[in-house]
């Protein structure tokens, strides 16, 4: 059976692969960004995401746990005025920051990076061998928001959610009320872009549908009344 490991602790993540019905475990990396970032010297956004995206694929492919397996590693890195916005941390830069983007856009770029942990010579026990890829795919979207009130930022950021989250927003929570319409995936917004995934899975020779359950959600339960 053809595994697949989630190198993130996202709940985003993991809850976009679930719905999917993509069979997935979860490995978190021990990575430190700003190291890996100071390291290397980049600093152009689309480039960090991708970075970032393959030192926590590669660090968990390191480990015993993934023998055997695909990782797919994520990150998102959100550009506005030629800035790299990854999590803010903190209320002060939050409110800084969404004062800024209040009626204005930006662009979410969502780095993927596919390790192939799979033995590469076939076996009866492990089934079809392993392709040795390790590969990856930056996929970005432009994301318009909507004037926000100083008020309605400050209640948005009293939630806790934007702190921890790539350009201080989200998509699939509170945060989705601030935003107009986004020109692109938003999948990758939200922070995997399933389709990225299946051409990435496909370049190393796996069908997505070789990770399929049942587990997706139910279509009738989503479709609009």
């Amino acid at each position: 059976m053809t595994r697949l490991i989630l190198a993130s602790q996202s709940p985003a993540r993991t809850k976009l692969l679930t719905d999917a019905g993509i069979r997935h475990e979860i490995l978190v990396s021990d990575v430190d960004e700003d190291a890996v970032q100071a390291r290397y010297g980049v600093t152009d956004p689309h480039d960090t995401a991708l970075l970032l995206a393959r030192a926590k694929a590669e660090a968990v492919a390191s480990l015993p746990e993934a023998d055997g397996a695909l990782v797919i590693g994520c990150d998102s890195v959100f550009e506005f005025d030629g800035e790299a916005h990854g999590k803010p941390y903190t209320a002060d830069v939050a409110r800084e920051r969404m004062l800024r983007m209040s009626g204005s856009k930006g662009v979410l770029h969502t780095g993927h990076w596919l390790v192939d942990c799979r033995d590469t010579e076939e076996s009866g026990d492990s089934g079809a061998a392993g392709s040795g890829a390790t590969l990856g795919h930056v996929t970005s979207a432009e994301v318009y928001f909507m004037e926000m009130a100083p008020e309605e930022i400050d209640a948005y950021i009293a939630t806790g959610e934007p702190l921890q989250c790539a350009g201080s927003f989200t998509i699939d929570g509170y945060g989705g009320a601030f935003i107009r319409k986004v020109d692109g995936d938003p999948h990758a917004v939200v922070g995997l872009s399933i389709s990225t995934l299946r051409g990435l899975l496909g370049q190393a020779q796996v069908g997505i549908t070789e990770l399929w359950t049942t587990g997706a959600a139910d279509p009738a339960l989503l479709r609009a009344e």
